[in-house]
């Protein structure tokens, strides 16, 4: 089992996926705990990646594509927004 700590923003670090199997428990700083699955956590993790790209005018696999130049891939997210009680 993995732990993970949320932080004071709502966020847990989350720079991949996880297996879809594992089990993850989040200590969140209301002082509750949950436990969640890897898919749930990684369903999380995609959507604040689309989030991102969307925001920032990038395409699915994260690129821009109104520029000719290649840009630095800064194109993933490392922190990830969680609620107690979500995906479930």
């Amino acid at each position: 089992m993995i732990t993970l700590q949320q932080d004071a923003d709502g966020f847990i670090r989350m720079n991949r996926h996880y297996p879809n199997s594992v089990r993850i428990r989040i200590a969140f700083t209301d002082g509750s705990t949950g436990e969640f699955s890897g898919q749930t956590l990684n369903n999380a993790y995609d959507a604040a990646l689309a989030e991102f790209r969307a925001k920032n005018g990038l395409d699915a696999r994260g690129f821009s594509r109104t520029s000719a130049s290649r840009q630095n891939s800064g194109n993933k997210v490392d922190f990830v927004p969680v609620h107690p009680g979500m995906g479930e």
